[in-house]
């Protein structure tokens, strides 16, 4: 395998599959102690995790970001527009960090749930458009039909909307093999 077939999701595969690999080396060690710690170590998944292309949109499952620190790092480490599937309901928020990568990078913004006023005026004039929608379902529909042929369709939500982080990466992936 080569860096680069490694790296193709962005920098941040390198250090989760690595860990990956040394965890599951760990989980066959002889100490038994140290061996039940590592056996709790699940696979990191919903972390820019690829899950399909479609049209030409590309479609990734970064469920895992559920805070502004993480997607941070998920839009500074993506390349190309982006369409940005973020969770609207947490008005304590402050995505000020988000606004260097959004201004280059994200093209639409769907906001999902019923209190998205903090991301509207956090992004206003920074995102050129931002769309309301209700559920996951819905903004994977309109971000596919979106005019933006080449995009990516990034989930990274950016905050908890009191699901696991589990439920909303499976969910996005069915929504986006049921296109």
């Amino acid at each position: 395998m080569t860096i680069e077939t490694l790296a193709q999701q962005g920098r941040t595969s390198i250090p989760t599959t690595l860990a990956q690999v040394n965890a599951n080396r760990l989980k066959k060690m002889r100490n038994a102690g140290l061996r039940s710690c590592f056996e709790r170590f699940d696979d990191i998944r919903y972390r820019k995790e690829f899950v399909a292309r479609i049209n030409g949109k590309t479609f990734i499952n970064d469920a895992s970001s559920s805070n502004v620190n993480a997607t941070c790092f998920t839009l500074e480490s993506t390349d190309g527009s982006l369409i940005w599937i973020a969770n609207g309901n947490d008005d304590n928020a402050n995505y000020s960090s988000l606004r260097p990568a959004a201004l280059r990078k994200v093209r639409m913004l769907y906001c999902v749930g019923s209190n998205n006023e903090n991301l509207h005026r956090s992004f206003a004039g920074i995102i050129p458009n931002i769309i309301d929608v209700a559920t996951l379902g819905e903004a994977v529909s309109k971000a596919f039909y979106s005019p933006l042929e080449t995009a990516k369709v990034i989930y990274s939500p950016a905050a908890n909307n009191g699901h696991s982080v589990k439920e909303n990466g499976e969910l996005f992936q069915t929504e986006v093999n049921e296109l």
